[in-house]
């Protein structure tokens, strides 16, 4: 089938950069609005009035730059900070002395929080500790006393900005955790896929070959000694040592990057038609396998429906396989309002109670992958009822709007 790479893209991180990008515009406004409002106490107003539009001009067009980490550099962070600096320093020169000791606003007033929050989120709460004692220590020159209310808005501002740089490196290292996770978990789902193309082609084959050249005798029995050796190499293999990476993930500035690779066939939304059911499980009837289905069709996502079709192809391999080549074997459809269910039963003498976990173990998956894998992968599920002596019989159940999972995963 043909493999696509769809990139997930997650950041907890973004939404605060469009945040602050968003504060920095509304206070350059109050900021601006509280120097108009006081205009006339101000001994030297074109002094503000050239810092703010300075200011202005800054703001609107670095609006760019703090619309992600990767935009926001350690050369523009240190250059909009000594703007912030610059603005507090340059009051005293346009207001008068009076009203800065009464606790007067700074020309950029709480424009230059943004400034801080900028270094808490692209550096954390190391960057953001640095940003905030340049600010306490301007704010501190500029008032030329420690007075309470100064005192206590620096301290607001560096515990915030401290506080709010840790919780983004927290949401980084849960980003990096989520991602490792989620390519974990897709490498888990890519060797199941691979281990059952695996069981339904290759080891089916080594066993064949295993079997008729003990049956035949002489050059074909060494031939089928190798094949069976190379059948049990090859089952320990799949069972317990090949994991395919197909999620990468990435450190990147603007969040965590995860590349899924995917089989186009196998994702459900492919576009693809649904397909009659039925007409995929015609080839598996036979004169020794009888199919009872209904008379309309029965149509599923065609993603799903080869899935469904494959388990039961698996199931009537573990037929011959175990019960034998004249085994008689029965499938029925059952198209139900909600779901689809399809049967498989045979007439062999049933499976010995723990010889599914026994199977498994020895990386024979027919079962735990090529059947109760598939129908897991499509939001189904799949039931054995063996009695001794009875036979076995293989239940799937598939919902009518199932899709092949993509981040799902469940225990078995």
């Amino acid at each position: 089938m043909a493999r696509r790479e769809r990139v997930m893209r997650m950041s907890v991180e973004q939404p605060l950069w469009r945040a602050l990008a968003g504060y920095r515009v509304l206070t350059l406004f109050y900021a601006v609005g509280l120097f108009a409002t006081a205009y006339g106490r101000f001994p030297r107003p074109g002094v503000a009035i050239a810092y703010y539009c300075v200011l202005f001009v800054w703001t609107l067009a670095t609006l760019p730059r703090v619309a992600s980490a990767a935009h926001c550099t350690k050369l523009f962070l240190a250059a909009d900070l000594a703007l912030a600096v610059g603005g507090i320093l340059l009051t005293p020169l346009a207001d008068a002395h009076a009203r800065i000791a009464d606790g007067g606003p700074t020309l950029p007033s709480i424009w230059t929080a943004g400034s801080v929050l900028a270094f808490a989120v692209k550096g954390g709460w190391r960057w953001a500790a640095v940003a905030s004692t340049a600010v306490a220590l301007a704010n501190l020159v500029e008032r030329g006393t420690p007075a309470r209310d100064t005192v206590h808005n620096v301290m607001l501002v560096w515990v915030a900005s401290i506080a709010i740089g840790y919780v983004v490196e927290v949401a980084r290292a849960s980003e990096r955790t989520l991602a490792r996770a989620l390519e974990i978990e897709a490498a888990t789902r890519e060797r199941e896929r691979l281990a059952r193309d695996i069981h339904d082609g290759v080891l089916q084959v080594l066993a064949m070959v295993q079997r008729r050249g003990a049956v035949i005798g002489g050059e074909a029995a060494e031939l089928g000694r190798l094949a069976g050796e190379q059948e049990v190499a090859l089952r320990t293999l799949v069972s317990g040592g090949l994991v395919p990476v197909s999620r990468v993930s990435e450190s990147a500035a603007d969040g965590a990057v995860v590349r899924v690779v995917e089989d186009d066939g196998y994702d459900g939304e492919g576009g693809e038609e649904p397909v009659d059911l039925r007409a995929l499980l015609a080839p598996y009837a036979g004169s020794r396998t009888a199919l009872a289905e209904p008379g309309a069709p029965v149509p599923l996502p065609a993603a799903v429906a080869r899935q469904v079709a494959a388990a039961v192809g698996a199931a009537l391999d573990n037929v011959r396989h175990h019960v034998g080549e004249d085994a008689r074997a029965w499938i029925l459809v059952e198209d139900e309002p909600d779901a689809v269910l399809v049967t498989v039963r045979d007439e062999g003498p049933g499976i010995p109670e723990g010889r599914l976990a026994q199977a498994e173990g020895e990386g024979r998956l027919g079962v735990a992958q090529s059947i109760r894998g598939r129908l897991r992968d499509v939001g189904g599920r799949a039931e054995l009822i063996s009695v001794p002596g009875q036979g076995t019989e293989v239940e799937l159940n598939v919902p009518k709007r199932a899709k092949p999972a993509r981040g799902k995963t469940e225990g078995r």
